[in-house]
Order: structure tokens, then C-alpha cells, then sequence
């Protein structure tokens, strides 16, 4: 309450200094506010001198007390109070606010600054050619001008390093970060710093350079978990799969072990680099993960990669986190690599199967069939484009929720209908043929209820993904039921499945390879020859490629594709290839 007097100021703006800094320490957490006594220090020094500025913004008011107080006196106490604002508006990402305080700060002509790929750093060279002013011995400081300055270097290096890697310029972020990890901050900064070189240079196409990068992550910080699962994710690119376990496995039993927080080496500072840089591109790309995530990519990786044993193990503990409450600890929102949980039960029951395990493959796949039942309508109309309403109307949000409401209706009979898929093939795998019909026919029955209404509709082109897998399921479902009438003797519905297959997928090769079996059978030699000519002349690059179109198969369908594939019968080719030899001789003579 005091009016303000200029031989007090310089202690003043000195105490204010002091206390900015333990408030930053103390709270120990990222600066959110606008520091209003740096405004308060400001108006006591503009009283003392017979001016004021009440109606000013900051920045105005920084301007008019920098260019209109000439007390030698209060040059340093106001220097280094301009430094704490820096840091304040550095947290708030105001960058041109920092540059244009600088510019008052700094007394010499314009520096020569660092460089950066694209010239020299405005930002970076202005704080650096600002002239740390003098610490009085009267005047003791609870943190130097000199080392908030390194910071403040530190921070905007960092800042506009994260700012250019959001926007795609990899090459000036890769830039900046270097300057960053170049300059002064605790092992947990640099950690981070080294992380975000590693993703950058991944997103430039340089897993090498980004390996090296995330490896100084972890030898600077092995608690820089982020680190070592974005190794997992370029081992992966580079289709190092045993590596890539390796680290996954690492990850795992570091997050399951839940250590503390490694408290950084560098001596202790009040204002710190990790208070100034808390942007959401840091936090993704620092995300941790949930030690359950992790365990689902150990489990996919095995499946994908044929190593059932592993996969199967991995998919059990996950699933028994499932008891554990997952829901409540990991997001199941997009953003964690854990998807719908039917999705991760079918891809369990897909690992079972293959493990041999198919009782077990069953057991899974009621599970997603009984909690999916009340889900579905009896009837599911979809347009032949589901596309989100552009307008906000009201009209335009109730079609948006019905547009929602749709998809996660489609989702559900995928996941019901491939339930049925697994259980029909695992039947088929233990000899029960009229069980795997059964369930084959159960799968097709669920199907009918999806009625497709638009022009032009075509089986597998311009269709919302959700039908396309329902498609392909359809599919699958038609070749599976085939190839258990075929081992029933039921030949002619054996046929008609395989011919509606084709219908389905014109030009499958496994639909009408057992198409070709099927007409043999029913002793229609002369069709079924002339069906394996035409299948024969088609080159394997068409029938993969045939295989291939669309969109990728979830996951939890590939295990089916490779089911339905026809194996290759040397008694059948031979067979057709005597009757046409006999044909062909019988038509010379």
C-alpha cells in the first residue's frame, strides 16, 4: 500500500524476481496463468517515475516502461524481471511476444545468432545477444539471470522444434531440436529432446538415423519409456520383428514394474525447461503407455507374424486384464493401440485356432456372440455411402447420431457373423462337419439382415468398410459351408455355395477351385474341365491380386482367408487332365 519510491524499486522488483521463481518451484507443475505481479512491478515503476499506463495491455506496458524509464539503477532488477516474463509467455506459446521483449531487452545491434536449416533463428538469436545484466551482492537471487537465460534458450529451441515437426517441416525441426539438445537442461529434458529427433527422423524416412536418436534417449534416461516404444514401432517398419518383440517385451516389464520418476541429475533450478514446454504434440508423442497396450502388441505382432504359441499366451493375459477393470485404465477411444474389445476376442480365438486350441477358439467366440445378441436390429438398412452430414443443423446432427448409431450396428453383426465364421471352421478342423455347417449357416442367416439400399450397388467396390468386411465374411461363410457339404457328400449344395461365392467375389480362385471339385464330383466333367482351363491360365499375380482388393481384413479374418484357400489336389488335376487328354483323342480320331 505504499507509493512507490525509486530508491526502493531496485529491491522490489528483486523480491518480485525471487518469489515468481519459489511460486513456479513450488507448484512443481507446468506455468498456466499470466504472472500478474510482473504487471503490478511494472505500474509501481511507471508510478515512481510520474507516468502511468493502467489501460495497457503487457506487452505495452513491457514497451513503455523499457523505452520511457532510463534509472540506471532499475536496468538490471528490470532485465531480469523481463526474463520471467519471457518464461511465462514461452509456456503460453506466445513466441512473437517473447521475440518482440527480447528485442527491447537486447541493447546491441542485430546478432549473428545461430543457424538454422532455413537461416539464422530470429527467437534464438535475440535471447542469446541478451546481455545477462550483473548480480549485486545486496541483491541476492534465488536463481541467476545467466542460468534462466540457457533455460529460456533451451525452451525455444525446443518450442519451435515441436511447433515445425507438427507442421511437417522435419527438416528445420530436426534443426532446432539439435540446437536444443545442444544447450543446457536436465538428462529428463534431454530425453525427451532425443525422442522427438528419433520421430522426426522417422517421419523423414530415416528409421536408422531415428534409432540412433531414441538409443541416446535411453542411455541418457532408461525411464524415458516413450523412447524405447517408439524403437518397438521402427523395428516394426523396418520389418525387424525379433527386435521389435525384444524391445515391446522390455517396455512391458519396465511399465509393469511402475518405477518412480527419475529424478534428474542436472542441480536444481527453481524455473526449469519442463515448465516452460507442455504442448499436446509433446504429450503424444511422450504418451506412456498402459502395460496392457503393451501386451496387446506383443500379441498382435506374434499373430501376425505366424508365432501362435506367443500370441496365444499374450492374448490370455491381456484378456485376463480385461477382469482387472481395463476399461477404467487404458482409453478405448482411438487413441491407444488397443482396439474394440470383440475385435481383441476374435483375434484371440483366431490364435487359438491356429494353435490347435479350437475348443478354446469356440469357447472365445461365444463369448463375443452372447454379448453382441441385443446389439443388432432385425433388420439393418445402410445407404450404399454412409458420409457424415457437412451442416450442424439439428436435423443434420439427429442424421449424424443415426449415421453413428448405424456404423456401430454394422460393427456388431461383423462381429457376431465372424463368431460364427471362427466356430464354423473350428468345428470343421475337429471332423464335425455338421456342426461347422450349422455354424457357417448361422453366419449366413445374421448376414440377411443387412440390406443395402443405393444405385448401382456392386459387391466389393465403393462400399463403407463396415459392409465390405460383412461381404468378405459372407464370402468366407459360403466357402467354409462348401467345402463341409463336399465332406458330407452333399455335393449339389456344395455348388450352389461355391457358385454364390463367385457371385459374391467374381474370379475368387478358391471359390471356384472348389467350384471346379464340386462339378467333378457331380460327374459335370466337361464344365468342370473347361472351368479349371480358364482357372489354370490365370496367373498367380491375378489371383492375388484378386485376393488382395479393397481394403486391408481386419486381423481377425486373415486366419479364415487362409482356411478357405483351396488346397492343391494332385489327383483332381491329374484326373482332368487325362479326361482331356482322352477328349482330345477321341475328337482326332
Amino acid at each position: 500500500g505504499l507509493p512507490a519510491a525509486l530508491p526502493a524499486l531496485p529491491l522490489e522488483l528483486t523480491v518480485l524476481y525471487n518469489s515468481l521463481l519459489f511460486t513456479v518451484g513450488s507448484s512443481d507443475s507446468a506455468i498456466k496463468r499470466e504472472a500478474e505481479g510482473i504487471r503490478q512491478g511494472l505500474l509501481r515503476v511507471l508510478e515512481a517515475c510520474g507516468a502511468c499506463g493502467q489501460d495497457l495491455g503487457t506487452e505495452e506496458l513491457w514497451q513503455k516502461v523499457l523505452q520511457e524509464v532510463t534509472v540506471e539503477e532499475l536496468q538490471a532488477p528490470l532485465h531480469r524481471l523481463g526474463a520471467v516474463q519471457a518464461a511465462w509467455w514461452l509456456a503460453a506459446g506466445r513466441l512473437g511476444s517473447v521475440a518482440g521483449l527480447f528485442q527491447l531487452l537486447s541493447t546491441a545491434e542485430e546478432p549473428g545468432g545461430s543457424h538454422c536449416s532455413e537461416g539464422r533463428n530470429k527467437l534464438l538469436s535475440l535471447i542469446k545477444a541478451w546481455r545477462v545484466p550483473p548480480e549485486e551482492a545486496s541483491l541476492p537471487l534465488v536463481q541467476s539471470a545467466k542460468d534462466l537465460k540457457e533455460i529460456l534458450c533451451t525452451a525455444a529451441a525446443f518450442l519451435q522444434g515441436l511447433q515445425e515437426l507438427e507442421a511437417g517441416n522435419f527438416p528445420t525441426a530436426l534443426s532446432l531440436l539439435q540446437e536444443a539438445a545442444g544447450s543446457f537442461c536436465s538428462k529428463k529434458i534431454l530425453a525427451q529432446i532425443y525422442t522427438c529427433l528419433g520421430c522426426c527422423a522417422q517421419q523423414m524416412g530415416k528409421p536408422q538415423t531415428a534409432l540412433q536418436h531414441l538409443k541416446q534417449a535411453l542411455q541418457v534416461d532408461f525411464q524415458c519409456l516413450p523412447a524405447l516404444s517408439h524403437a518397438a514401432a521402427v523395428y516394426h517398419e523396418l520389418g525387424e520383428t525379433d527386435v521389435e518383440l525384444q524391445a515391446l517385451t522390455l517396455l512391458y516389464e519396465a511399465l509393469r514394474k511402475n518405477p518412480p520418476a527419475a529424478a534428474s541429475s542436472s542441480p536444481y533450478f527453481l524455473m526449469r525447461t519442463e515448465l516452460l514446454v507442455h504442448t499436446p504434440v509433446l504429450t503424444s508423442l511422450l504418451r506412456h503407455h498402459h502395460p496392457s497396450e503393451v501386451k496387446y502388441l506383443l500379441a498382435q505382432r506374434c499373430l501376425q507374424d505366424g508365432r501362435v504359441d506367443d500370441a496365444v499366451e499374450h492374448y490370455l493375459d491381456f484378456l485376463s486384464f480385461l477382469q482387472e477393470g481395463l476399461q477404467q485404465q487404458v482409453p478405448l477411444d482411438g487413441s491407444s493401440a488397443v482396439p474394440r474389445i470383440p475385435e481383441v476376442f476374435l483375434e484371440a480365438a483366431s490364435a487359438l485356432e491356429q494353435a490347435g486350441r479350437h475348443q478354446d477358439a469356440i469357447t472365445v467366440c461365444e463369448e463375443v456372440i452372447s454379448r453382441t445378441t441385443d446389439l443388432i436390429p432385425r433388420v439393418l438398412r445402410v445407404e450404399e455411402r454412409l458420409e457424415q452430414p457437412e451442416c450442424s443443423s439439428p436435423r443434420a446432427e439427429l442424421a449424424g447420431g443415426l449415421l453413428s448409431q448405424k456404423k456401430e450396428s454394422l460393427c456388431c453383426l461383423a462381429w457376431r457373423a465372424a463368431g460364427y465364421l471362427h466356430q464354423g471352421w473350428a468345428w470343421a478342423k475337429l471332423g464335425e462337419s455338421k456342426e461347422a455347417v450349422t455354424q457357417f449357416s448361422r453366419c449366413l442367416s445374421d448376414l440377411l439382415r443387412l440390406q443395402l439400399h443405393g444405385s448401382g450397388v456392386k459387391p466389393t467396390e465403393d462400399l463403407p468398410a463396415g459392409v465390405e468386411v460383412l461381404q468378405k465374411i459372407r464370402l468366407l461363410s459360403l466357402i467354409g459351408r462348401g467345402t463341409q457339404f463336399l465332406e458330407l457328400g452333399r455335393h449339389k449344395e456344395a455348388l450352389l455355395d461355391f457358385q454364390h461365392s463367385l457371385q459374391i467375389s467374381p474370379g475368387d480362385p478358391a471359390a471356384a477351385s472348389y467350384l471346379v471339385q464340386a462339378l467333378w464330383k457331380l460327374n459335370r466333367k466337361q464344365e468342370a474341365a473347361a472351368r479349371w482351363q480358364k482357372l489354370s491360365q490365370s496367373s498367380p499375380g491375378e489371383d492375388g491380386q484378386q485376393r488382395g482388393q479393397g481394403r486391408p481384413l481386419p486381423l481377425y479374418l486373415v486366419s479364415c482367408l487362409e482356411q478357405a484357400m483351396f488346397p492343391h489336389s494332385e489327383p483332381l488335376a491329374r484326373s482332368i487332365q487325362d479326361y482331356l487328354g482322352t477328349a482330345a483323342q477321341d475328337t482326332s480320331s
